[in-house]
């Protein structure tokens, strides 16, 4: 398994250290992504390029856009059309889909003439192309649309659970979402409803995408969660709830945050003016305008004397102080600061 590598600023430039605080990658991106599967991707020639670990540049072509690299592959687009890079750079599946999915399973959804199929690695078609639209596969079935509606392929391209549905995600352990109009629910693997559609569908939210086994559900404007076996153990009443991290997740009431736990009971009473998601134990909360570190029984471990923070990842959180960029450990120790 790679290191990890922390994505630094100088002087308005993007580079990367390591856990340690040295500098492995030198700034000198005018923009640049965390590393994902072993790859970031940054802004060059103002295209997105892939970046290895070591610094180097994935440049034998250059393409309007490429995606995140799943099982070795890495969909790009050239022009108008779609093809598949591996991790030198090569151009490993030709460019000639009109749409193209990440590799899941050995297999990715891509559009051809007018319909969606899945291709294997070598790009050749495992299910040959006769859905309006395809989604990746998870747990040995994948999302399909026929007729204007959506339901469930196995890996051989027969129809695991008839469409029926105005649209549905990935099956998620044992369940999936699946939405009917603007109301979203839950169905089991063999295709039965386990929550009837009833939660609002909202635009740039999580809609039923499950964390640390929760999904937050929201009616009347109010939020709470579900979990994995279609129960609500805690009931829309927040103002606001962020996901579940620790066994914690982050709730507004009276406006204030504070936490509860997966049974809905109350962990930290809500005195913070914002909060984030705990991870490794600790959460950024917000009070008096500046943010530090609490644990998971609501003490300081890191006092708020920063402008912004992050949750902690891979042992060092990111935090803003006076502008400039650092990153803590759980301690609080500076490990690396911005000139």
């Amino acid at each position: 398994m790679l290191a990890p590598l922390f994505k630094i600023r100088e002087n308005g430039k993007y580079g990367f250290m390591d856990a340690e605080g040295r500098l492995a990658i030198e700034p000198q991106y005018l923009e640049a992504e965390d590393f994902y599967n072993g790859f970031s991707r940054v802004r060059f020639n103002d295209k997105l390029v892939h970046l290895d670990s070591m610094g180097r540049l994935l440049l034998k072509h250059l393409f309007n856009f490429v995606g995140f690299f799943e099982a070795g592959l890495a969909r790009a687009q050239l022009v108008n059309r779609w093809g598949y890079i591996d991790t030198r750079g090569n151009l490993a599946i030709d460019v000639r889909y009109e749409e193209a999915g990440d590799f899941s399973s050995g297999l990715a959804p891509v559009k051809y003439q007018g319909y969606c199929g899945y291709i294997r690695q070598d790009g050749e078609w495992a299910i040959r192309p006769e859905f309006e639209d395809a989604r990746e596969f998870a747990a040995g079935l994948a999302p399909a649309c026929l007729a204007d509606k959506w339901g469930y392929i196995d890996e051989d391209g027969g129809l695991a659970i008839a469409p029926q549905f105005d649209g549905c995600l990935g099956f998620q352990g044992e369940v999936a979402f699946v939405r009917e109009g603007n109301l979203w629910g839950l169905i089991n693997r063999p295709g039965e409803l386990l929550v009837e559609p009833q939660f609002e569908f909202m635009e740039g939210h999580a809609n039923g995408e499950f964390f640390d086994g929760m999904a937050i559900v929201i009616q009347d404007g109010l939020f709470g969660f579900i979990n994995q076996v279609g129960e609500v153990p805690v009931e829309p009443a927040f103002a606001f709830a962020g996901d579940f991290g620790d066994g914690l997740a982050p709730v507004q009431l009276h406006n204030r945050f504070g936490y509860i736990d997966k049974a809905g009971a109350v962990s930290i009473p809500p005195r913070f003016e914002d909060a984030g998601l705990f991870a490794a134990g600790l959460a950024p909360v917000q009070v008096n305008g500046h943010w530090g570190y609490i644990d998971r029984a609501g003490e300081w471990r890191i006092p708020p004397k920063y402008q912004g923070a992050l949750p902690f990842r891979d042992g060092l959180a990111l935090v803003v102080k006076g502008r400039k960029w650092m990153y803590v450990n759980p301690e609080g120790e500076p490990i690396w600061r911005e000139d």
